[in-house]
């Protein structure tokens, strides 16, 4: 009887593998790009704290500033506070002011009609009363005689501001003669006035 070992011609022999530099795993197992990603990563980690450390640094800096501003204010604040009081108080004074102003212009022109007036007065006439309403003037007053009335008419045309005087009544009264007189009167600047009133003299 012929026995055939099948199992050991079958067989081939294992030829052992050998493990080449540069192939499979490297550097006890860890693999080059887990290695670089790694890397990276801890790059950006590094970055981040520094610009996390720099942007504390400026933020604390500009604390800084505006607390040392604060105090400053709050030294200034009773200096602030007087300021605006004294505009407070410099604003009633100017309105004050222009009030006495205003009270002043409109005194003005009586005063300055008055004061011409009085000038035109002629010798043995006298002025009883005076009424102005807008730029209407009427005299009342009296005279010992007519001549006396047409002086005083005449005055009052020689005076810029005065337009023509009108009379618009008279009457005698025993010795003397009462008499009114109406005109209007106009603003003239103060250099004209004198220029025409040198001119008519």
């Amino acid at each position: 009887m012929i026995r055939i070992n099948l199992l050991s011609e079958g067989r081939k022999p294992v030829a052992a593998k050998k493990k080449t530099v540069g192939s499979g795993l490297a550097l006890g197992g860890i693999d080059p790009a887990t290695i670089a990603l790694l890397a990276t990563v801890f790059l950006g980690v590094v970055i981040s704290l520094g610009h996390n450390f720099l942007l504390g640094r400026t933020i604390s800096k500009k604390q800084v500033e505006v607390n040392e501003a604060q105090v400053e204010v709050d030294k200034l604040a009773p200096i602030i506070a007087e300021v605006e009081q004294f505009k407070a108080k410099k604003a009633k004074l100017e309105n004050k002011v222009d009030i006495i102003s205003q009270l002043k212009a409109n005194q003005q022109g009586p005063v300055q009609i008055m004061d011409k007036i009085s000038r035109a007065l002629p010798e043995l006439l006298w002025m009883d009363r005076m009424d102005v309403k807008g730029q209407t003037v009427t005299v009342n007053g009296q005279a010992f005689n007519t001549n006396a009335v047409a002086n005083f008419l005449e005055n009052l045309d020689r005076v810029p501001e005065f337009q023509e005087p009108v009379l618009q009544d008279t009457s005698q009264t025993g010795q003397t003669y009462s008499f009114i007189v109406r005109f209007n009167y106009t603003h003239v600047p103060t250099g004209e006035s004198q220029e025409q009133t040198a001119a008519a003299g």
